[in-house]
């Protein structure tokens, strides 16, 4: 994600928060056509290292696609959407890690 220039990427645990997955990972980019490239590099990484993916949504709008990956659900966000969901206030208590990493965290 982060070679196709994703921006403001984290990781989610939501291992001990909820019974869907393990992982959220949330990227945003600034167009539709940006957030297509992005969520069909995830799907090409996905398919070579012969990983799951039980569902894709959204990648025709390009606005906010969904990959699901089983123990992790992938989304990617226009950023002005991923500001209007806010998932990351809705899922606050959960530890969270912000990519790339730095040294602060």
């Amino acid at each position: 994600m982060l070679d196709k220039k994703a921006a403001d990427v984290v990781k989610l645990d939501m291992s001990k928060t909820s019974m869907l997955c393990d992982y959220f990972i949330i990227a945003s980019a600034e167009s539709t056509t940006k957030v297509k490239t992005i969520s069909d590099a995830v799907t090409r990484m996905l398919k070579v290292n012969k990983m799951s993916r039980f569902h894709v949504e959204g990648a025709q709008e390009g606005c906010w696609v969904l990959i699901d990956c089983g123990d992790i659900i992938v989304h990617v966000f226009h950023t002005q959407l991923r500001s209007f969901y806010d998932l990351e206030r809705l899922w606050q208590d959960t530890p969270k890690k912000q990519y790339p990493l730095n040294a602060t965290n």
